[in-house]
């Protein structure tokens, strides 16, 4: 579940770090941080897909979001013995069933 994770973060962090830093044009002297490279991907892609460039981004952006929503859910279905478990514990502590002293035994000192 670890090369999950770390193939899902990859590329999502890739690109989100590509996306920021092309678009607010910090390019440190690498041309394929700077914003006219951001602008041209944007219309390649654009004409690739026959969509108008400026609404690739928020396209990506749900996808990405789905993507995770995936990813998460596949975690929390591998880890649902433990999360029940946490689940059954918060609800003990909660109600306060947990054995925890109650007003009526503690002591009646001043």
């Amino acid at each position: 579940m670890k090369w999950v994770l770390i193939f899902w973060a990859a590329p999502v962090s890739f690109l989100g770090a590509w996306y920021y830093l092309s678009y607010y044009d910090m390019s440190f002297g690498i041309y394929m941080l700077t914003r006219q490279m951001h602008d041209l991907v944007f219309q390649i892609y654009g004409n690739i897909l026959g969509i108008p460039p400026e609404s690739i981004p928020p396209l990506v952006a749900r996808a990405i979001a789905f993507d995770t929503l995936l990813v998460f859910a596949l975690l929390a279905f591998r880890k649902r013995a433990e999360i029940l478990a946490w689940w059954k514990r918060r609800q003990e502590w909660r109600s306060g069933k947990a054995g925890l002293p109650r007003a009526e035994s503690l002591s009646k000192a001043p």
